[in-house]
Parts: structure tokens; sequence; C-alpha cells
């Protein structure tokens, strides 16, 4: 009994009370530890992703977020030829300096857990102190082992996760780092620069400082099958906090059954709402296999509320994978802008919506005045636009970089998504981050911010009317018709 309460005694008081922070080079950071089976040390990176090394064995990991960067102290650090060497030096004090902190806050804090744990159950305080010492001792024990296994190689096989997955360019490659302690330090030395450049470019963001009940959307399109992308979207996710993920259609090639099921199966994985509708190349089959799926929200000519928003959907009428065979006559055109009525209707028979969704910007015409944003993609080229002068639409790049079909450009397709920031009362969009990373082969991220005002961007002049509004009218005479006057 004593045994099994001190344990868990240690447990939470090791989550509780090992975390610290800590100054490591020029970043302020928060170290922690916390029960773990499988050991590790992971290094998270906002909004990149994160670095995991095989540094030690259970029953413990350690965990060393960037929360942010000393401006001057980095200015400094780029300009002193001295400057780079001086901090890397430090960094090893440092950590172990944060580690010793860490570790003395768990000991506590198991303690304390075990403590308050023995007096809740036995009401006694001699067997409350006998619980809290176990709990101390399996504390110990655990720092003990993790302290006994400790691999410093390690330092040279890291594990990429998220942003960084196949594009280690924060660290550069993994074959220069060398074996011995010296190089460790300049392999250490190009990491304190490359992550200093970087934060010290986000700092000239324009300033948006999200209000704690900030709707946080991710916005992604046309995945078309490629396996990267949902290592990007469950990065971006996690770091920012999203509270759901919209996906604008095309997540597969050919709509085949056997493509929704392999491909997926990841979605799952994303642990808020996965908002989609159907593209032009997702079948009735995509879209049945992705509503399987406990968090994913498959919407078709509907209003939905989700996380607070309320968002309407439709799927893209037409089914044509083989883009060889294309048709972009009047009758296709007719067709995505009936597409779009029909969701419009749909919108102001159930009260309004917040944002509306479609996959082809042609079909967002009809939906000026009733929505303030439409998101769409299709086009695998990040646009933006205005609707009869209120409403804003925005296309979406190719989150997935256009699949195989962007291996067959010059230059790869970058894969883009971007996170939106809705306020919880209004909700009307406040801001938003426009990601991209660099196409197959290449190691680019970049993000630029865009803050609204009156409901536009802050570079909305910039926009312009929306070139694929189709009037009716206009199609029924190519087509040979006299203009419906309804």
């Amino acid at each position: 009994m004593f045994t099994a309460l001190a344990v868990i005694g240690a447990a939470f008081g090791v989550y509780l009370g090992g975390i610290s922070s800590v100054d490591v080079g020029p970043f302020k950071t928060t170290m922690s530890i916390e029960p773990s089976n499988a050991g590790e040390s992971e290094v998270y990176l906002p909004p990149l992703g994160s670095l995991i090394f095989d540094s030690h064995d259970g029953p413990l990991r350690l965990s060393l977020r960037l929360d942010t960067l000393d401006l001057s102290r980095t200015q400094e650090l780029i300009a002193d030829p001295e400057g780079v060497k001086k901090a890397s030096e430090s960094v090893p004090d440092d950590l172990l300096f944060g580690i010793t902190n860490v570790g003395l806050g768990a000991v506590a804090g198991a303690t304390l857990g075990g403590i308050i744990l023995g007096a809740l159950v036995f009401r006694s305080r001699r067997r409350a102190a006998i619980c809290g010492t176990l709990s101390m001792v399996v504390a110990l024990a655990g720092l003990g082992m993790a302290a006994a296994t400790v691999r410093p190689d390690s330092i040279t096989e890291p594990r990429y996760e998220g942003l960084l997955a196949n594009a280690p360019a924060v660290v550069g490659s993994a074959q220069n780092i060398a074996d011995r302690y010296q190089q460790y330090q300049d392999q250490l030395q190009r990491f304190i620069i490359n992550m200093s450049q970087f934060y010290t470019i986000a700092r000239t963001l324009p300033a948006f400082e999200p209000d704690p009940g900030t709707i946080r959307a991710l916005h992604v399109s046309d995945l078309h099958l490629n396996p990267g992308a949902w290592d990007i979207i469950e990065s971006v996710a996690k770091q920012f906090q999203v509270d759901l993920v919209i996906d604008t259609g095309d997540i597969s090639d050919w709509g085949t059954e056997q493509e929704a099921g392999l491909y997926t199966e990841r979605i799952p994985d994303i642990t808020v709402p996965y908002v989609y509708i159907r593209g032009n190349h997702d079948s009735d089959a995509t879209a049945e296999t992705v509503a399987e799926y406990s968090n994913a929200v498959v919407l078709d000519d509907e209003v939905v509320e989700i996380e607070g928003l309320r968002i309407a959907g439709i799927g893209d009428p037409r089914f044509t994978p083989d883009k060889s065979a294309k048709a972009s006559d009047w009758r296709e055109e007719q067709v995505m802008l009936d597409s779009g009525i029909q969701l419009r209707d749909t919108v102001i028979e159930s009260g309004g919506a917040d944002l509306a969704l479609v996959h082809d910007p042609v079909s967002a015409g009809p939906l000026g005045e009733e929505v303030p944003l439409v998101l769409s993609g299709h086009r695998h080229q990040r646009q933006s636009y205005l609707i009869d002068d209120d409403t804003l639409q925005l296309v979406q790049g190719s989150t997935g970089g256009a699949g195989l079909r962007g291996l067959q450009q010059d230059q790869p397709v970058p894969m883009q998504l971007s996170v939106m920031y809705f306020d919880k009362e209004t909700r009307q969009l406040q801001a938003f981050d426009d990601i991209s990373v660099g196409g197959v082969g290449e190691t680019e991220v970049t993000l630029q911010r865009h803050i609204l005002t009156d409901g536009l961007p802050d570079d909305s002049s910039d926009l312009i009317p929306n070139p694929d509004e189709v009037d009716p009218a206009d199609l029924e005479e190519e087509a040979g018709r006299e203009p419906d006057s309804n």
C-alpha cells in the first residue's frame, strides 16, 4: 500500500514540481521533467517543431522549450566574433544548472506529493511522513537511473518532428556532427546562430497578441496524398495550439477508396476537430472515409457550429481527377456558380454563418455580403480577393506541395497553410499567419503575419475584386439563351 501511494505521489509531484525557467545562451527557456517509459530528451522549437534525442533511458523525460530570445544579447552575439564562442561555452553549464534546478524541484514535489497523498489516505502524520520519504526515494531513484544511462553521443543523432522532418535546417546535417567535444561545441554554435537569427526575424512581425479566448483555426488545402503534409499540419496545430483544422478539399488525387483508406489514417492523430469539404479530386467514397473518423466533420451544403464558429461548407460538385481532360467551358462555370448559390441559400435559411468553405474560388462569388469570410483552395497558389467590397476571400496554396504534380515543375511547389485568429465574442477574423515551407528538397520556412482592421488585412490596398466572380446573365448569354430576369 505504501509503495503504490509513494509511486503515485512521486509521479504527481515530479510532474508538478519538475519545471523551471532557465537561461540557455541567448534564450529564455522552460525546462521540465515528467514520468516516461521511453526516457529521451526533447527540444521544442516553436513554430518549427522539435528535436528528440535518445539521451537516456526512463523513467523520466526531459523537455526544453525555447520561449523567448533576448534580442540585445542576440545582436551582440552575432556582431561579436567571439560572442558565439563565449555563448556556446556557457551552454553546457547553463543546461547543467537548469537540470539541477529541475531535479531538485522534482524531488521536492515528489516528497510533498507523497505526504499529501499519505495524509489523505491514512489520516496519520507518521504514515504521511513515511509516504513522503518513500516518494522522495522513488524520485531520487528515477533521477539516478536517468543519470546512469546518459548517452552524450545522442546529440549526433537527433530525430526531427514537425516542420523539421526531412529538413534538419536548424542543426545542420547530422553527418557533419563529429564525435569529439570540441566539434560538438562547433555544432552547438551553428545551432545558436541559426535559431537566434530565426527569432530575431520573428520579432519583426507585426504586433498581435491573441486574447486567451481567441479561436485559432488552421486552414489547409490540396494535400494531394503528400505524406509529409501531415507532419507539418500536426506540428503547426500543436505549436500554435489551434482549436480546429479546416481542409478545403483535394485530400486525394484519384478519389479511390484505397487512397482514402491509407492516406487519411493520420486524421485521428490531429486531436482537434478536422473540418473538411470535398474537392474535385475527392470522390464521395473519400468523403465517407473521412467522415468515419471521430474528430472529422464533413460539410456538404450545411452550416454547423464548431469550437464557437458557425461554418458553412459545400463539396465541389465536380469529380474530375483526370485534369488532362479539362473542361473549361461555360457549363463548368455554371455548375460552380450554382454550387455557390446553393450554399448561399443554405446560409440564409440557417440564420447566417461566420465563414464559408468552397473548394474552387469560382463558387465564392454568390456568397458576397452573406458571410464575412470565404476560404477556398484548388489553385495551388495563395491569393486574396474582395467579394462585393465586404467579403474577404482567402485562397490557400497547396499544403501538399501539389503532390506529385509539384515535382513536374522547374521549382518545387511550396507547402502552404495558415493559422487564423478569430475573436471569441464577435467571431470575426482578427489576424492570420501565412506559413510556407520550401518544396521537396528545400528547407526554408517563412511566416508572414496579416492583421485585420475593419475586417480587412493591414495590406488590403493590394486586394482586388475577385476576377472569378461570374454573372449568371453572362453565362446564359454565352450559352445562347436570354438572361433570366429573375
